[in-house]
């Protein structure tokens, strides 16, 4: 009998990805977040992980879900959990012929570790030409930094980020949450879904590359430009933006807030807003041009004037007449908020030994497909035995045998008997 996929019960919609099935060998953010959403349409993930605590995620903690890294729980949920040593020759061969029939593999180890294993683009493309390979690293799989270490942070600064982060003439800032990954992670599924939309034409797999270098840049397109364009390099300005007037965080009698103001329709709006009629055709202020040359001066004016009343009475001002604008919410606020209930952004699940706990929701709804898996992250090598009993027909003395030397591993069968 075929394993049971870590899903959801019966949807009355199908899921897009329905029937994909995808071996990742991924760690950390990147790789994990992009087999993340790939599951939670439908995909069936079989995570890959080493004997020796396995996926670095599974470490970063505190805070704990039970014993389990909540970090890693949050990013892993809905995926089959195996556990071969790519260091044997036969852990090796078992990953080959698993991928024989898989679509998708996602990979984040450094350029040519894989490779040197036996499990490079070359060597699984002879088994399964259909195949689409992922690799995602720090800078690409070829080029001068190719070999160079990085993490989320390092990308963060060579792709200029940093730079460009912060209040203006203070120390650098990192990115609240770990842009140059996800990015990355999005990228790879942007890549993966292509690369299977040509498959269907000409039923060959690809190497699809993916960098976070190159997905930084691309993400800060409008920065570049705005620097290609001037010659200038953009410098740290606080929530402002360059080229657009009114456009930040303002202090309030009570709390910051945030307002967004653009066009030249919201300006109208705004002045109507804040009962200034005087700046709307001021000639220091009346379009948004004059506003950027004049930045400094206009923005006095409003740090005294939203200084006057709390944030709640200028937000309630702003939305009535279509201007964008949000308090400054820490994330028990996000959570708490209405709107992320009513979007599922939240949703609890049960863990068989932690027991219920909250994760993030999915991304994106569609109208005639399924999306959102609430299974819970798999422990190391939990479904190893069943996954390769199923996919490879091994039978019981061989799993036996493969187990009794360290080709593969079940944590929870190893827990078993190290009480017994």
């Amino acid at each position: 009998m075929a394993a049971q996929s870590p899903k959801n019960p019966a949807s009355p919609k199908p899921a897009p990805l329905d029937g994909l099935r995808v071996l990742d060998f991924s760690h950390a953010l990147a790789g994990p977040y992009c087999t993340l959403i790939l599951s939670e349409y439908g995909a069936t993930v079989y995570k890959l992980e080493s004997r020796d605590g396995g996926d670095m995620g599974r470490g970063w903690g505190p805070p704990y879900y039970g014993d389990q890294s909540s970090y890693f729980m949050g990013l892993n949920r809905g995926k089959y959990g195996i556990s071969v040593d790519l260091k044997q020759p036969e852990g090796v061969e078992l990953c080959l012929r698993m991928l024989e029939s898989m679509d998708v593999l996602v990979e984040n180890f450094r350029p040519g570790t894989l490779e040197r294993l036996g499990l490079g683009f070359e060597a699984v493309h002879a088994r399964n030409p259909r195949l689409i390979y992922c690799s995602i690293s720090g800078y690409g799989q070829d080029g001068p930094s190719r070999d160079e270490a990085a993490m989320d942070l390092i990308v963060q600064c060579s792709s200029g980020l940093l730079s460009i982060t912060g209040n203006a003439g203070g120390d650098p800032v990192r990115c609240g949450y770990s842009v140059a990954d996800v990015s990355a992670g999005m990228f790879a599924i942007i890549g993966i879904l292509m690369a299977l939309q040509s498959r269907a034409k000409t039923g060959q797999g690809q190497l699809i590359d993916v960098s976070m270098f190159d997905g930084m840049i691309s993400g800060m397109s409008s920065c570049f430009m705005i620097f290609l364009g001037s010659n200038v390099c953009p410098k740290p300005m606080g929530s402002s933006y360059p080229t657009i007037v009114p456009y930040r965080v303002f202090p309030s009698q009570d709390r910051d807030f945030a307002l967004a103001v653009g066009s030249e329709k919201l300006w109208s709006a705004f002045c109507q807003a804040v009962d200034r009629p005087d700046l709307e055709k001021h000639p220091d202020y009346a379009t948004n041009g004059l506003r950027v040359r004049h930045r400094e001066a206009f923005e006095a004016i409003l740090f005294e004037e939203f200084r006057q009343l709390p944030a709640s009475e200028w937000i309630a001002r702003l939305r009535r007449v279509g201007v964008p604008c949000s308090l400054v919410r820490d994330l028990r606020e996000v959570v708490e908020d209405p709107q992320s209930e009513f979007r599922g952004m939240f949703p609890l699940i049960d863990h068989p030994t932690i027991g219920p706990h909250r994760v993030t929701g999915p991304p994106f709804k569609m109208s005639e497909s399924s999306s959102g898996r609430t299974v819970p992250a798999p422990a190391l090598g939990q479904d190893t035995k069943r996954v390769l009993a199923d996919m490879l027909q091994l039978d019981d003395a061989s799993l036996a045998d493969l187990t009794r030397r360290g080709v593969i591993f079940d944590a929870r069968q190893a827990a078993s008997a190290t009480k017994k």
